[in-house]
């Protein structure tokens, strides 16, 4: 025997094999014809922009390879002078002050309360 969920009883009724496999008026099938898309079309179709590129800004990658690439010593990450010392030593200084604050925590949350 076959059951479907009764949409007016609430309660599973007994019913013939189609009307257990299509349950609450739902058709097997396939839709007439394609909903229309919202955002179908582009804002730039690509034989309108042409061959020629838009850039916003100055191209420095030459000058960063050859920054970057030079053999000083020194560390990439300090290679752009003082704004990347003050960064990288802000960041040395929270990760070892939160570290500290860890360990005080810890320390703080190991002792009874009196």
């Amino acid at each position: 025997m076959y059951y479907k969920f009764s949409g007016i009883t609430q309660k599973l009724t007994g019913s013939p094999p189609t009307a257990a496999y299509s349950p609450q008026g739902l058709k097997p099938g396939v839709p007439a014809e394609a909903p229309t898309m919202i955002f179908a079309t582009p804002t730039k179709v690509v034989s309108e922009t042409g061959s020629t590129v838009e850039y916003l800004g100055a191209n420095k990658v030459h000058e960063f390879q050859r920054l970057f690439q030079s053999q000083e010593g020194v560390p990439v990450h300090l290679k752009r002078g003082l704004p990347d010392r003050l960064l990288y030593r802000t960041t040395m200084a929270l990760t070892v002050g939160g570290a500290l604050y860890c360990l005080v925590a810890l320390y703080m949350a190991a002792q009874p309360r009196k």
